[in-house]
């Protein structure tokens, strides 16, 4: 994926994007669609530390998952009757065409006959079977250790992972997931958080927290 945007793409106003959000899906349905699929998918942002957790611990506005870029084609093929939007920099190109889903890593999956978002595919970079963080390229991890499962078997991005994504720009919502979940983080998790967080944002104020 480049840095330079295609021409074209819509601007929507905050509240027609959440207008149509509102009818977001679930964990389980994506996971129900996906089942049996040889891809190393999971679902990631607010969601996946609920899934963590055991709890749906507050609203989500949106529904948000994570596969290697490289096998986004097979995830897609299981949507055959959903239009997929490519989105980036505040613009949304619809049925975007493969110039603007190279240019950017974020894809929301539209149904064409409601005009509704069901849920947001990250198309993330990879080595083969190793994970690339986006943020920062240094970070590589095989999937096994980027990727736990609730008892029911739906894949989920490790906690301490989603939580690095959070830490950018922190907003209210980012900053009760990581007070919600830090008790439940071991020693280890903990450890893992705090050197990625000083990797990738030194001197975040997460990192107190995690002394």
């Amino acid at each position: 994926m480049t840095e330079s945007l295609p021409p074209g793409g819509i601007v929507l106003s905050e509240t027609e994007i959440d207008a149509r959000w509102e009818r977001a899906w679930r964990p389980e349905q994506v996971a129900q669609r996906l089942l049996g699929l040889a891809v190393p998918w999971c679902v990631a942002g607010g969601w996946s530390l609920d899934l963590f957790r055991g709890e749906e611990s507050r609203p989500h506005g949106d529904l948000e998952i994570a596969v290697p870029a490289g096998s986004f084609a097979a995830v897609r093929e299981r949507f055959p009757e959903l239009a997929f939007d490519a989105v980036g920099s505040g613009r949304i190109w619809p049925s975007a065409g493969p110039e603007a889903m190279d240019a950017v890593h974020q894809t929301w999956v539209r149904d064409p006959a409601t005009e509704d978002w069901l849920f947001d595919v990250f198309r993330e970079p990879h080595e083969g079977a190793r994970w690339v963080c986006r943020r920062d390229e240094r970070l590589k991890l095989p999937y096994e250790e980027v990727i736990e499962r609730t008892a029911e078997g739906i894949p989920y991005l490790a906690p301490e992972m989603a939580l690095l994504f959070k830490a950018k720009a922190v907003r209210p919502k980012d900053q009760l997931d990581f007070d919600g979940a830090l008790p439940l983080l071991g020693p280890e998790r903990r450890a893992r958080l705090r050197g990625w967080l000083e990797l990738v944002h030194p001197g975040h104020g997460w990192l107190a927290a995690l002394a």
